[in-house]
């Protein structure tokens, strides 16, 4: 498990990396939109899990567009990632397992443990309610694998698939998360390990309040 401290460090990386960066060039690869705030300073917005964030240079502070509040810290480690990292690669539309993506064999037991079974522990037997609330939460779009799916754009060029097979007599209910194969050009196997459970916890959070 990271520190705090960790976190930090990881942010004050990514920021130094993303400030020697052009900002148009990288408003355009990650598909953002790029404008100047009122002292000529470039302002890139960007969508990410169905919010709109803020990225400011000089500082390259990483802020939600509606609150201007500071996006919590694990979140903008991805965000910084994900932009550091962006080129002019595109989304291939090819779905693949996790272990299919570079270094994703190393991390499998991580992200099994953080995303793939939570998510059907919580949603194996309602995946009617997996979809409702993905798309409440982030916008996400139905898709047709497995027996219930939702597409979730976690960044402009990173769709994700959540995936419901229903149980029977004989078997019990799986799942699985699937993403497209460009991912490796956005985001390295451990922060898409770190994604997958960004995703599905604040589902499972949600699941446990509609029971209330």
């Amino acid at each position: 498990m990271a520190r705090i401290d960790d976190y930090k460090k990881a942010v004050e990386l990514g920021k130094k990396e993303l400030c020697d960066k052009d900002p148009g060039r990288t408003a355009d690869h990650g598909g953002g939109d790029l404008e100047t705030d009122p002292r000529g300073n470039p302002r890139l917005t960007l969508a990410f899990l169905g919010k709109k964030i803020v990225v400011t240079w000089p500082e390259c502070g990483v802020s939600f567009a509606e609150s201007e509040d500071e996006v919590p810290i694990q979140q903008q480690v991805l965000i910084l990632h994900y932009l550091n990292r962006v080129s002019e690669s595109k989304i291939l539309d090819e779905w693949i397992a996790y272990q299919e993506i570079p270094d994703g064999k190393f991390y499998l037991d991580a992200f099994y443990k953080r995303a793939k079974n939570p998510m059907v522990q919580a949603f194996g037997d309602k995946p009617e309610l997996l979809l409702k609330l993905a798309a409440k939460a982030y916008g996400a779009t139905p898709s047709d694998q497995g027996d219930a799916s939702v597409v979730v754009q976690a960044f402009p060029k990173v769709p994700i698939v959540l995936m419901i097979w229903r149980g029977d007599d004989e078997f019990p209910p799986e799942g699985n998360i699937l993403f497209d194969r460009s991912i490796s050009h956005f985001l390295s196997a451990e922060d898409i390990a770190w994604l997958a459970g960004m995703i599905i916890y604040p589902l499972m959070g949600m699941a446990k309040n509609s029971e209330r």
